[in-house]
C-alpha cells in the first residue's frame, strides 16, 4: 500500500457516516479524513477516495439491467479516479430490505471491511465492529434468541465466539476476551440485581494541570481556585435536591470522579462527602469510589477524610511509569510521587486501589511498557485499567500532532499482550471493556481486577442496566426503563454555565422525582 496522506469519503446516506468513517480510520490511522456528499468538490490532493452509494437502483450502481432491488456499491479509487494499488475491484451487493437498518448496516460494514482488508493487507483486532461495547454483543450471543437458539450440540460459549469471528471478523483472541468478560459481568450483575438499585456520580471538574491527551470536561485548578467553594455550593444544592430521585430504588454505588476530586482541600472533601451521606441512605452501598487520580494531589490529610467516610475504592493513576513520558504529556508529577502515594494509601488501610495506564503515549514502545508493568507489579494494586490511547478532537495532542510528528505513537498486539500478561501475574482477570472513537490500533480499554475487586460502577455504566443519577458540571443522568429504553438528562459542561444555571440543572431532574 502506497503512502496515504489524505482520504476523502463520498457517502450518499449520512445515517451510516459513523460506521463508514470509523472503519476507514481504523485501517488507515493518523491521516486527514473527511466525508463529502455526492456532487461536492473533492480535494485534488486526495490519495484515497472511498465512494459508498447506498439504496440505489441497479442502473445507478452500474448494473446493466434495471432492477427494483436496492443495492450497495463501494469503490476505492486513487488520485484522479484511478484504480488503487492492489486492484481492489468495485463491489456491488444487494440489499434485501433497505428499511431494515441493522441488516443494511451489516452488509455495508462487511463489504467495506473486506475491501479495506484487501487494500491494506491486514485484519483489525475487532473486525468490523465500530461500536464502543463489544461485550454487550457477546452477552447477547451468550443468550441467543435470534435464529432460534444456539446449536444444542455446541456449548453457548463456543457459539458466541464463533458468531463474533464469522459474522463480524473479530479475531479469535478478542472474541475470547469479550466472552470471558461477558461471563464475569453476568455473574456479578446477577448477584447485585442492578434493576432494583441506582448509582450516584458526582463530578469535580478540576485538575492540577491538563494532560496533553485529555479531552474530558476539566479545568486547571489555578484558574478556578477562588471559585471552588462556589462550585461546591451549587453542587451541594443539586445533590440535596436530588435525594428523592429514583424513589423505591436503593443506592448501590457512589462514584466521585472528574477531573481530579482530590484537587479539593481536605475541608472541601469533608464537606462534599458529608453532603452525600446526609442526603442518601448509604446502608445499601456496595462500592464507594473516589478518584484520587493524580498522585500530586494526594496527601495524608485527604486520605484520612476518605477513610473517615468509608470510601472503599480509590484510583491512583500513573498512566505511565516512565518519567520522560510524564514530562512530555504534562502530568507534572514524578514516578516517585506515584509510588509514595500508593504506599501511603496502602499503609492507611485502603485495600481496593485501582491504577490507570495508557498505552500508545508518544515515544513509548515495548521497552517502556515493560518497565511500567514491572513497576506496577512491584506495587501490587487490586485493579488495573489499560487504556489504548484515543485522540479525541478536543485533546491538545490531536490538535497539535504536527509538533509530535517525529515521536512515534505505538499500540500493537504485542504491547497489549504484555499488559495482559502483567495483570495475569498479579492474579487479575479482565472484568470490563469498552472502546472509543479514534482509539489507537483498533484496540480497546480493559479493566483487570483481582477476585472480588472488580469495579461495580464501571460495569454498571458500561452495560447500561442501571439508573445513574449524575450531579455536577458535565454530569449525565441515565434513566433505564424496565422495557430497556434509556433516557439521558444532561448537565451543562461549562463550569461558569453550571454555576449560573444550577436551578435549571435541578429542574431537569423533575421527571425522576
Amino acid at each position: 500500500m502506497r503512502e496515504i496522506r489524505k482520504i476523502s469519503i463520498i457517502l450518499n446516506n449520512r445515517s451510516y457516516e459513523y460506521d463508514v468513517y470509523t472503519l476507514v480510520i481504523a485501517f488507515i490511522q493518523g491521516v486527514e479524513t473527511r466525508v463529502y456528499d455526492p456532487g461536492q468538490e473533492i480535494p485534488s490532493d486526495t490519495d484515497l477516495l472511498v465512494d459508498v452509494k447506498l439504496d440505489c437502483t441497479g442502473e445507478q450502481a452500474g448494473v446493466q439491467q434495471q432492477t427494483s432491488v436496492p443495492v450497495l456499491s463501494i469503490s476505492l479509487r486513487g488520485p484522479g479516479g484511478s484504480g488503487v494499488e492492489g486492484d481492489v475491484p468495485e463491489r456491488i451487493e444487494s440489499v434485501p430490505d433497505a428499511d431494515n437498518r441493522p441488516l443494511t448496516k451489516n452488509i455495508l460494514k462487511r463489504t467495506l471491511y473486506e475491501m479495506l482488508r484487501e487494500y491494506c493487507g491486514r485484519d483489525l483486532p475487532w473486525g468490523n465492529l465500530t461500536g464502543i461495547r463489544p461485550v454487550k454483543l457477546a452477552m447477547d450471543l451468550l443468550h441467543p434468541s435470534e435464529e432460534g437458539s444456539s446449536d444444542p450440540a455446541q456449548d453457548v460459549d463456543s457459539y458466541a465466539r464463533r458468531k463474533m469471528t464469522e459474522r463480524y471478523y473479530v479475531s479469535d483472541r478478542k472474541a475470547d476476551l469479550a466472552v470471558r468478560i461477558a461471563q464475569r459481568e453476568s455473574a456479578i450483575l446477577e448477584k447485585i440485581r442492578p434493576q432494583e438499585g441506582f448509582s450516584l456520580y458526582v463530578g469535580i471538574p478540576f485538575c492540577p494541570s491538563i494532560c496533553l491527551y485529555c479531552s474530558f470536561s476539566s479545568s486547571p485548578l489555578k484558574l478556578w481556585e477562588k471559585k471552588v467553594d462556589e462550585y461546591l455550593d451549587a453542587l451541594e444544592k443539586e445533590i440535596r435536591s436530588s435525594g428523592n430521585c429514583f424513589p423505591g430504588k436503593r443506592l448501590q454505588t457512589v462514584y466521585v470522579g472528574g477531573g481530579t476530586p482530590t484537587t479539593l482541600e481536605p475541608y472541601q472533601l469533608e464537606r462534599l462527602l458529608t453532603v452525600i451521606e446526609e442526603t442518601f441512605d448509604m446502608s445499601g452501598v456496595l462500592e464507594y469510589t473516589v478518584e484520587a487520580g493524580r498522585p500530586d494531589s494526594i496527601t495524608r490529610e485527604k486520605l484520612e477524610v476518605l477513610r473517615r467516610h468509608h470510601v472503599s475504592r480509590i484510583s491512583i493513576n500513573p498512566q505511565t511509569m516512565n518519567q520522560k513520558t510524564l514530562d512530555l504529556i504534562g502530568r507534572r508529577h514524578t514516578v516517585e510521587q506515584t509510588k509514595e502515594a500508593f504506599l501511603l494509601a496502602r499503609s492507611m488501610g485502603f485495600d481496593n486501589i485501582n491504577m490507570d495506564l495508557i498505552v500508545g503515549l508518544p515515544g513509548e514502545g515495548i521497552r517502556e511498557i515493560e518497565h511500567t508493568m514491572e513497576e506496577i507489579e512491584a506495587l501490587d494494586p487490586d485493579d488495573v485499567t489499560v487504556h489504548a490511547l484515543a485522540l479525541k478532537r478536543a485533546a491538545r495532542l490531536a490538535l497539535h500532532m504536527d509538533e509530535y510528528e517525529k515521536i512515534s505513537f505505538k499500540v500493537s498486539d504485542d504491547i497489549m499482550r504484555r499488559c495482559e500478561e502483567g495483570c495475569e501475574r498479579l492474579q487479575m482477570t479482565p472484568y470490563y471493556l469498552y472502546r472509543q472513537k479514534n482509539i489507537a490500533g483498533n484496540f480497546e480499554n480493559v479493566g483487570y481486577a483481582k477476585s472480588h475487586k472488580a469495579g461495580l460502577y464501571n460495569i454498571l455504566i458500561m452495560e447500561e442496566v442501571q439508573c445513574i443519577l449524575a450531579c455536577g458540571a458535565s454530569g449525565s443522568t441515565k434513566i433505564v426503563y424496565d422495557d430497556g429504553r434509556i433516557e439521558r438528562i444532561e448537565n451543562v459542561k461549562d463550569i461558569r454555565s453550571y454555576l449560573d444555571r444550577i436551578d435549571e440543572m435541578i429542574d431537569r431532574k423533575n421527571p425522576i422525582r
